[in-house]
């Protein structure tokens, strides 16, 4: 029997139908990996077909837009916003500002890698820490009032380029959903004194079901109400809650942990494609969040994997409640590498 859940993190209700995979085209698509290009502009030495970097972490002795870096960071070539004096439009009842904002491509490594699960662990963390030093750097304007953090990996998850990277966009105002969503966590705190993802972690453990592994303080689990088939959200349970204030002591424990994750996705459902989101609090803190505590205290590093097996519909589209037809403790048993109940 389907179940309708409640995804308290995000506000929203999923639809959990397994009988939906009886359906004659919810077989899930083993996702064609990338080919091979000829003159890749994210590879090590192609630096002169993008436009030029605004950081890298690079060896000692080598010097911007040449070979020798590790991650490199440019505007995107097809930019949604960028970054102009911003100006705010009235007319009539329509409001609109011009599309002022920060949109970057991070390249995630020099070698032509086109999976996170070919990564090393000092890739990731590398990676990280570009995020990080990305998100510290767009703070100091003040223009800018959030970042979204988000990676498409395959065409199916919006992808254009084989090669790996990530993207970041920087915007002047806070979407509603994220308002609605810190200021959820903020209320959380107030009233109990711990945050919301602390507290579902606990919650995780005591069911037994859907944790997936812990390592380093990090915990690696299916949500109760995933949106997604084999949807995985990595916490932390300790207290991190931006991604600019964490380092390398912070990043070393999570990297085997997400590869180990992805090598489990990968072993279950083939060459995939999927979307990675990072949350980042909002650089201003909006009214209704509690102003005696940090956003270290109020909220915790997350990191949230959501492979795209299946199509959207117009049920989806007009309710904004997903149907997802695997049950988050069955992908969390088959990740483990526990044969289906």
């Amino acid at each position: 029997m389907s179940e309708i859940r409640y995804d308290k993190l995000h506000d929203v209700h999923v639809l959990i139908a397994p009988e939906r995979l009886h359906r004659p085209d919810c077989i899930p698509k083993r996702v064609k990996a990338f080919h091979h290009v000829a003159k890749c502009p994210f590879c090590e030495g192609n630096e002169s077909l993008t436009p030029p970097e605004i950081f890298a972490l690079r060896d000692e002795g080598s010097f911007a837009n040449e070979p020798g870096w590790k991650t490199r960071v440019v505007p995107n070539l097809y930019k949604a916003v960028q970054i102009e004096t911003p100006h705010r439009h009235h007319y009539g009842l329509f409001e609109y500002h011009d599309g002022f904002g920060a949109h970057e491509v991070i390249i995630d490594t020099p070698e032509h890698r086109t999976s996170m699960t070919q990564w090393s662990e000092q890739e990731v963390v590398d990676w990280l820490l570009t995020l990080g030093a990305r998100v510290a750097d767009l703070r100091r304007d003040i223009r800018i009032g959030y970042i979204s953090l988000f990676k498409n990996e395959g065409s199916d998850a919006g992808a254009t380029q084989p090669h790996s990277h990530t993207q970041l966009i920087g915007l002047p105002i806070l979407p509603e959903a994220q308002r609605a969503y810190y200021e959820r966590n903020a209320h959380y705190f107030r009233e109990h004194g711990t945050p919301l993802v602390a507290a579902i972690i606990s919650h995780e453990r005591q069911a037994g079901e859907r944790i997936i592994a812990e390592q380093g303080g990090y915990t690696a689990y299916c949500p109760f109400a995933s949106a997604y088939p084999f949807e995985v959200i990595i916490a932390s349970e300790k207290r991190r809650g931006q991604i600019d204030t964490l380092g390398p002591k912070d990043f070393e424990p999570l990297a085997p942990l997400l590869l180990d994750v992805l090598a489990k996705l990968e072993r279950q459902l083939g060459c995939l494609a999927f979307n990675v989101e990072i949350a980042t609090p909002p650089f201003h803190v909006p009214e209704g969040m509690a102003p005696y505590a940090t956003t270290d205290d109020m909220f915790r590093f997350t990191l949230r994997i959501q492979p795209r097996l299946y199509r959207h519909g117009g049920f989806e589209l007009s309710t904004q409640v997903m149907i997802n037809p695997v049950a988050p403790e069955t992908a969390a048993r088959l990740l483990r590498g526990e044969p289906d109940a």
